[in-house]
C-alpha cells in the first residue's frame, strides 16, 4: 500500500482528503504544518510516495515544505493545494519542481484523477530521461535518428559480484539504488547529461544529445560530472563503516560521432546512441581502475584547459577500429 501524506492546517480538509483518498488504496498520514510533515518524512523517507500540501500554513508555506521534502527524497510525488490560485503561484510551483497544482474548492473526482495523473507522470520520468521527455513535448521529429557529435560516459562498479554475494537482497538494493544509482543519476542530470540506461551496475550517459549545450562544453560537463561522481562516492564511503561494503567505480569517457535517436519496436522504444564512440567509452571504462576516470584523446583536447591530465602508456584498446591515446583525469585545474 502506498503512503500518502496530507499536510494542511485545517483539520476538516485533512479529514476530507483522508476519507476521499483512502478509497484509492492509499495509506494516509496526516500533518497540520510543514515542520510536522518534515519529521514524518525523516522517520519514513521511503514509505511516503506522495505528498499533498496546502500552500498557506503557519510557519513554513507549502512550497518551502515540498522543496525540503524533495531534498530528502526526490522520488516523492509532490502536489501543492491552494485556495489562492494565481499565475504567480503556479510559476513558483513549476520553478520549484512541484509535480502538481490543485485549487480549493475541489471536486472529489477531479482531485482523485489529478493525484493519479501526477503519480503516473512522476513514474514516467523514471523511465524516460527529462531531456528526452522535454524534446518529445516540443517536437518528436527532433528525436528521429541522426548523426551527432557527443560525449559518452560509462561508470561501472568495481567488485560488484563480490558485494552481491556478501550482502542480503535488501542490503544490496539499499546500496546500489540509494547510494549508487540515485546520486550518480542526479549528478549526470545536473551536468546536463542524458541518462541513457543502467546496464547491471553500469551507468551510461550521453552529453550533447538530444540537446547540445555547445561545442566543447558537452565534453567539459561530462568530465566535471565524472569528478563530482568520485567526490560523491568518497563522501558516501565515509558513512559506510564496513571496509568490504565500500563503493568503487571506474569511469570511461569518449567524444565523437554517434547515431542518436529513438530506436525500438512498437512494443518498446528508447532514446539511445550507437556507434564507435559508445564502444570506445565502454572500452575505456574497462581500462579504468577503481576510482579512476579514463578518457580518449579527442575528449582530452577539449578539456585540457579545465582539468589536469596524465597520459597513460601501454593499454591497447580491444575491439575498436582506430586506436586512441588514453589519458587519466587527475583533477580540476586551479583557476585562481
Amino acid at each position: 500500500m502506498s503512503g500518502l501524506l496530507v499536510v494542511d492546517d485545517e483539520e476538516g480538509v485533512r479529514r476530507s482528503l483522508k476519507r476521499l483518498l483512502e478509497k484509492d488504496g492509499y495509506l494516509i498520514v496526516l500533518a497540520e504544518n510543514g515542520r510536522e510533515a518534515l519529521e514524518i518524512i525523516r522517520n519514513d523517507v521511503h514509505g511516503i510516495e506522495t505528498v499533498i500540501c496546502d500552500y498557506r500554513m503557519p510557519g513554513m508555506n507549502g512550497i518551502e515544505t515540498l522543496i525540503e521534502i524533495g531534498r530528502m527524497n526526490p522520488e516523492i510525488t509532490r502536489i501543492i493545494l491552494t485556495a489562492y490560485a494565481t499565475i504567480t503561484n503556479a510559476i513558483e510551483a513549476v520553478n520549484a519542481g512541484i509535480d502538481g497544482f490543485l485549487t480549493k474548492p475541489f471536486e472529489n473526482r477531479e482531485l482523485r484523477a489529478k493525484v493519479k495523473e501526477c503519480t503516473i507522470k512522476k513514474r514516467l520520468k523514471q523511465f524516460v530521461s527529462e531531456q528526452v521527455m522535454a524534446e518529445i513535448q516540443k517536437n518528436t521529429r527532433t528525436l528521429h535518428p541522426r548523426r551527432m557529435q557527443v560525449t559518452i560516459l560509462f561508470s561501472d562498479m568495481r567488485g560488484f559480484s563480490g558485494l552481491s554475494e556478501r550482502l542480503t537482497p535488501a542490503e544490496l538494493s539499499e546500496l546500489i539504488n540509494r547510494r549508487y544509482f540515485t546520486p550518480l543519476d542526479g549528478i549526470i542530470v545536473a551536468h546536463n547529461g542524458t541518462l541513457d540506461k543502467h546496464i547491471g551496475d553500469s551507468v551510461m550517459a550521453i552529453f550533447g544529445a538530444p540537446v547540445s549545450v555547445s561545442g566543447n562544453d558537452d565534453a567539459v560537463l561530462a568530465v566535471q560530472a565524472a569528478l563530482t561522481i568520485l567526490e560523491e562516492i568518497d563522501r558516501t564511503n565515509m558513512s559506510i563503516p564496513q571496509a568490504d561494503r565500500k563503493i568503487a567505480v571506474g569511469i570511461g569517457i569518449a567524444t565523437g560521432e554517434v547515431l542518436a535517436g529513438i530506436f525500438g519496436s512498437s512494443r518498446k522504444k528508447e532514446y539511445t546512441a550507437y556507434g564507435a564512440t559508445v564502444n570506445l567509452a565502454k572500452r575505456l571504462e574497462k581500462i579504468a581502475k577503481a576510482d579512476q576516470i579514463v578518457i580518449c584523446d579527442q575528449t582530452a583536447r577539449l578539456v585540457e584547459n579545465v582539468v589536469q591530465l596524465e597520459k597513460i602508456t601501454g593499454p591497447i584498446i580491444k575491439g575498436v577500429a582506430h586506436q586512441s591515446e588514453v589519458f587519466r583525469v587527475l583533477g580540476r585545474r586551479n583557476t585562481a
